[in-house]
């Protein structure tokens, strides 16, 4: 146990050196990028906004404000050609996505059938032959017997219900339905 524990040891130790080299390099890069950044910027600076100079007279200020506005109206110039290239380009995707939802729509999709299977089927189908359980669940039930009331037996003895009027009808009908009744 002794070799093995110092030679996880060993790899733990290498293993933070390397981690912490590792964030070395990256904060350097990081450091690297930032300046880079900062360089790009201020040359950009530079270049498109040369140093201002305020003119001590009248006449000079004017012809400054004049040249900021001719650039803005340049700037917005741009933006506006921007703004209306893009809403075109959405208007476009649009019109696409219209097209791709009314092609979709032509083809009719075939209807799903039902497909009706047993308990067993599904498990069988759902576990594979491992399945031994029976789930037949009209078998597990209980059967129970219907108890005959009169009026069920009465039903059943009654018959024909043509035979039963002519029985009753007339004054022995009635007189047997008394002689029943009591």
């Amino acid at each position: 146990m002794g070799d093995e524990e110092k030679r996880n040891r060993a790899i733990t130790a290498r293993r933070q050196h390397l981690k912490s080299v590792m964030l070395q390099i990256a904060a350097t890069e990081l450091e690297k990028d930032k300046s880079r950044r900062e360089s790009e910027k201020q040359n950009y600076l530079s270049e498109h906004c040369p140093p201002l100079h305020l003119p001590g007279s009248m006449s000079e200020v004017q012809e400054l404000c004049k040249q900021l506005h001719a650039k803005i109206d340049a700037a917005e110039e741009e933006k506006y050609d921007m703004e209306v290239r893009v809403q075109k380009s959405t208007k476009e995707l649009e019109d696409m996505n219209q097209k791709l939802f009314d092609l979709r729509g032509k083809f009719k999709r075939p209807p799903l059938r039902r497909v009706r299977m047993s308990a067993d089927a599904m498990l069988k189908a759902l576990l594979g032959s491992k399945h031994k359980v029976c789930m037949d669940l009209r078998a597990n039930l209980k059967q129970v017997k219907k108890e005959d009331t009169e009026k069920e037996r009465d039903l059943r003895d009654v018959g024909d219900w043509r035979k039963n009027i002519e029985e009753k009808s007339g004054m022995e009908g009635r007189k047997k339905m008394f002689e029943t009744e009591s």
